[in-house]
């Protein structure tokens, strides 16, 4: 608990208003050496299907199970953690935070912005660079 309490205490008024904590998904699926954290249970997984496959690589672990499957998640990649709504992405941030988890990132919005970076144009481009 001590490292949460540490890692809490530097998130002051700079912290959050520079966004250092979240990223756009269109921003993510750009970047190189990543990792799509969804954190959506298990339910939600199977009825929407997140194929990110082409643009970054996938973990699916509910929020739930992370602290005892932790060592699925790589330290070495640059992290993107995903829900519906951003509540349980937002507790996982800081919970990898607190573990040592240098490069994790909230990716903003939920679905809709997701979906949106996903249209056929937009990925087009993505895969043909």
């Amino acid at each position: 608990m001590k490292e949460l309490e540490q890692l809490i205490s530097k998130m002051d008024f700079q912290y959050f208003g520079t966004g250092q904590h979240k990223v756009d998904a269109d921003v993510f699926l750009a970047q190189q050496n990543t990792i799509f954290l969804d954190v959506r249970a298990k339910e939600e997984v199977e009825t929407v299907k997140l194929q990110l496959s082409q643009l970054c690589e996938v973990i699916e672990i509910p929020t739930n199970e992370i602290p005892k499957r932790i060592n699925e998640i790589p330290k070495d990649k640059k992290i993107g953690v995903f829900c519906s709504a951003g509540t349980r992405a937002t507790i996982i941030f800081a919970y990898l935070k607190s573990k040592g988890y240098n490069d994790v990132k909230i990716i903003l919005g939920g679905y809709t912005p997701l979906m949106e970076t996903l249209n056929p144009g937009k990925l087009y481009k993505k895969l043909n660079k």
